[in-house]
This record gives C-alpha cells, structure tokens and sequence, in this order.
C-alpha cells in the first residue's frame, strides 16, 4: 500500500466509531502505538511547547538512537557557537617566488573544512540568484581567482594540504561498506563534490554486453574494471560497486537487466585532499596554466607549516554558515554534517577531529541548551553510527531552545517543510498538517526517528520527538505510523 494511502488510513481509523470513546489526544497516539505489528518496537515519544510544558510523553527520558536526527546537534551547535558571519576559508600559497607568470615551487592548496565545492541548491527557491552551484562552480571560481594573481606555470607540484583537520577521516565506528559511498565519504579539510564522484551506470547495448558505466568528473585518479553484464528484460539486477581499502582502484560487478533505466549513484574516494587538487589542476588547465610536478596530498600540519608562514597568494571564501547548514537538515547531507562538526571542534575547542567536536557539542547541550548531561551519548555528526544516543526529551528542549535563540534563523530556514522541497516534500500531504510540520527525518537498519515543530496559527509552535528503536517490518509502514502519530499531535485534545 503507498505511503500516504498508509497516513490516510490511520486518520481515518481514529475516528472511526469504534474509538470514539478515546476523546483525548494521548489516548489516540497510544493506540497508534500499541497496535500491531509496531508494538514490539521501542518508542520514545514527547510532544510540549515551546515553553516546555509537556503535553504527552512516552518513554521520553529513555535513551534511543536518533539517526539523522543527529544532525539537529551539529546545526544547532554550529549556529549557536560560530558568528554568525562565518565562512570558511581556503587559502592558496606558493612555495617559492612568483616572477613573470612562473611560481618557482609548489602550489598549495590549504582547506579549512569549505564543504561547499559541490554541485547542489541551498534554498527552497531554486530560481533565485546565487541559490543553486554547479559540479565546477566554485572550483572555477577559485580557479579564476589564482589565475588573477599572474600564475601561469608552477614548476613544482599541485598540493592538497587538508592538514586544518586531523589525519583520522574515516569514522571507526562506520561500516566497512558503507565507507564506498557518499553518506560515508572521508572527512578532511579539503573536499571537492561531497568527497565521492557520480557513477551513471545502464544496461549495454545488447544482452550480455557489458553495463555502459561512466564518471563525473572523470579526472583519471582511478584504476575502473568493469566485471558487469547485461541480462534479458526481467531478470534481477545486481550491479554494485567495490575498491580495494584504501585505494583507488574501483570495479563494478552483476547484472543490469536490458530494459532497466539509467541511474547515478555516488561513489566515495579515499583521499579527499588529493581529488580537490586533481579538480583544481584540471581547472587552471582549462585555463592555460601549466603544472610541472605531480598531484600531492598531505594531512601533515608540519609538511607545509613554512609556506603558511608566507602571505597567501589568494584567499577564497566558502558560501555563509546557513548555506552550509541548510543540506544538514534539509536533504540530510551526511559529510556537510562530519564536515560542520570537525570545523566546530576546531573553532571551538582547538582540534579539527570528531573527539573535539563532540566535546564542544557536549559543553553546549549542558551549558547552554540544559540538557542533562545523562540525556546524551553521541558518537558522529551525521547520525550514522548507531552507538549515538539521545532522549526524545533532549531533543525536544534543543528545539526549544533553537526557536527562542536570536541565531537560530539558519536554523529554522533549514529546516524541511512538509509537503516542499526537501526531505518531508511527500510528508503529510492531504492531511491537516500538510505545509505546517518542519521537522529532521531519521533512518538507519531498524531505526526511524522524526523530529521538529508543528506550527498553529496565532501560536508559538509545538515541539515533539518521536522516535522508534528496534522495529521490523516496512519502512513505509512504520514511516505512515509516525506522521499518524504527529497528525494526531498536531489536532490536539
């Protein structure tokens, strides 16, 4: 049964006569939540105001893990703890002099933790000015801005020093496999198009030809085999991708049936300071700009220490904080989120590592939000790892608290409405709730958690938590309970 079909049915068997007699809306959600077959999950459920009164709680002060829920800490965190001018800033320098076009030594390249070298929209309207950037954007525009100084050959290397944050990318608690692809991709002070390159994959052009497979952008830093093959009309697909750890040698293996559409996924590259310096050689070669030495990367703070001691030959501005935090929330980005969180850490507490920035999101939680300090256990930003956890309570106070705080507007903007762009657009729709819930999904293997504000004309909103542990059965099914249960919050006793 679709999704909304799921909502609409739930709606209507709360009215039905046979529950007529539950006149209260905590009577109507614990039905919902004790029937079959999602009355064996765990569910933490709190819904008050925003002046934290409670209006129902169930098992509200238990711990659960919130998945991308997660990434509500690591925004609000950000909004309350950075100025709210913030901008990250990637710094270019020279190893050696430059005299008539020639720069006598290495370019490098010295990230900050800009996220924002990717092709994607940081607005519901996407028609506006400046709203949307594409794959090459702002890689051209830092490409334009080093061409300006007079560079012409560089007679050492291209280097890509992401050394502003630790050597540790990938999180130890993240698994093997899903460190391929984007939702996992490593984590450094440079990155260049979420860390992963666009693998667009059909079938052949015949049954037991090879899939056609390709890349964007294609810069040559890879080893690809293609182990594929296309199967007749019906037949399953397999196809999948896999790299030896560590490197970059990529293969694709199984089957793509002959009538199966075009597809993109997102594949994740294992050095991210090396792939931003590859794009940015490809830029300046676009623009004439000849470079003698290899490609290089480092992550030593030491390696390039003398160079950062010189003035830098450009200095380029990321896009502002909200836009930064406006995919955390909005499409769920994961590596904006780990991205957001080391430059926290490192503003915050000095470390550009995921230790760091979870100690300046803890300080914040208790010292700031007043969250007990009991109420919380977190691991990474974007909510990936299941050994983060959080209380529905805890969350329902840091929403209050981000809907009082002045710096809370990047916040709120980013915060995906139901029924608009983003990832509640096919929430809610056709109910009484429809436009009126911003609210952060949340979904990991059997976990599915909703977070966020339900707006009432003339009124300060309402802020509920609902979060469900330990669940089988289908996701739609348990995703349909879930709005039900807001729906419900939302019409009140």
């Amino acid at each position: 049964m679709p999704y909304r079909c799921f909502v609409l049915l739930a709606v209507a068997l709360m009215t039905a006569p046979s529950l007529a007699a539950q006149s209260d809306a905590a009577g109507r959600i614990d039905r919902l939540l004790d029937a079959p077959p999602f009355d064996r999950a765990g569910w933490g459920v709190i819904l008050m105001d925003a002046d934290g009164r409670e209006i129902y709680a169930r098992n509200a002060d238990r711990l659960f893990v919130p998945a991308s829920n997660n990434k509500l800490v690591v925004a609000a965190a950000a909004s309350v703890l950075l100025p709210p001018d913030y901008r990250v800033v990637t710094s270019v320098y020279g190893t050696g002099p430059l005299t008539d076009g020639l720069l006598d030594g290495d370019l490098v390249i010295y990230g900050r933790g800009d996220p924002t070298f990717s092709e994607r929209c940081y607005g519901a309207d996407t028609l506006a000015v400046g709203a949307c950037d594409s794959l090459w954007t702002r890689m051209d525009l830092l490409a334009d801005r080093i061409v300006a100084t007079g560079v012409r050959q560089v007679a050492g290397s291209i280097v890509g020093d992401g050394s502003h944050f630790d050597a540790n990318l990938v999180h130890p608690a993240w698994e093997k496999y899903d460190v391929n692809w984007w939702y996992a991709a490593p984590v450094s002070g440079l990155g260049f198009n979420d860390n992963s390159v666009n693998v667009t994959w059909a079938p052949g052009p015949a049954v037991h030809a090879p899939a056609a497979v390709t890349f964007e952008p294609d810069l040559g830093i890879f080893r690809f085999e293609n182990r594929t093959r296309t199967v007749p009309a019906g037949e399953r697909r397999t196809i999948d991708f896999f790299r030896v750890p560590g490197t970059t040698d990529i293969w694709a293996e199984g089957t793509v049936p002959v009538n199966y559409g075009e597809r993109t996924e997102y594949f994740a590259l294992p050095d991210p300071n090396s792939y931003f310096a590859a794009a940015l050689r490809a830029a300046l070669a676009s623009r004439g700009v000849s470079i003698a030495g290899p490609t290089v990367s480092t992550t030593d703070s030491l390696r390039y220490a003398h160079a950062r001691r010189s003035a830098p030959l450009v200095d380029f501005d990321s896009r502002s904080l909200a836009d930064m935090i406006y995919p955390i929330l909005n499409s769920s980005q994961n590596w904006f989120a780990e991205m957001l969180l080391k430059t926290v850490g490192r503003q915050v507490e000095g470390a550009g590592s995921w230790r760091a920035g979870l100690a300046a999101e803890r300080r914040f939680l208790i010292d700031s939000v007043g969250i007990d300090s009991t109420a919380f256990a977190l691991s990474d930003g974007s909510g990936l790892s299941s050994g983060n956890l959080i209380t529905p309570r805890a969350f329902a106070q840091l929403l209050a608290y981000m809907l009082r705080h002045p710096g809370g507007a990047g916040f709120m903007r980013a915060m995906p409405r139901s029924g608009e762009k983003g990832s509640l657009r096919n929430r809610f729709v056709d109910t009484p709730l429809e436009g009126r819930v911003l609210a952060k999904t949340g979904s990991i293997f059997r976990v599915q958690t909703l977070t966020g504000y339900i707006e009432r004309p003339g009124q300060t909103p309402l802020v509920f938590s609902v979060m469900a542990n330990s669940y089988v059965g289908r996701y739609s099914a348990m995703m349909a309970v879930i709005d039900s249960v807001v729906v419900e919050m939302g019409r009140g006793r």
